[in-house]
């Protein structure tokens, strides 16, 4: 595997130490688990950023909610920021948005 790079994957290891993946292969099961998991929290800081909008549109929302929102709001931007680092260098092609479509939404 001389000309393969590591991929950064969107986990860390139980010790916090970053993860990598050696292979060949965009379609092996741990590469299509990564592409999973990236697509996962993609979608998981879409729901977060709509929620944290309606919170933000409420003039009523108290100052509970509006931490609440900004607590999920900061912890989706880690792991979407994660996300990015994982997929950089990758050619776009090969990212995934829930193993189903090659083009991430924008």
């Amino acid at each position: 595997m001389a000309d393969s790079q590591l991929r950064l994957l969107p986990w860390n290891s139980p010790e916090g130490r970053r993860c990598y993946l050696s292979t060949d292969d965009p379609g092996s099961r741990m590469s299509r688990l990564a592409d999973d998991v990236e697509a996962e929290l993609v979608a998981c800081g879409e729901d977060v950023l709509a929620g944290a909008r309606e919170v933000l549109a409420d003039e009523s929302a108290g100052e509970g909610a509006v931490r609440f929102a900004l607590k999920a709001a900061t912890e989706s931007l880690r792991d979407v920021l994660r996300v990015a680092e994982c997929r950089e260098g990758r050619p776009r092609s090969t990212w995934t948005t829930g193993g189903t479509s090659p083009e991430p939404p924008l």
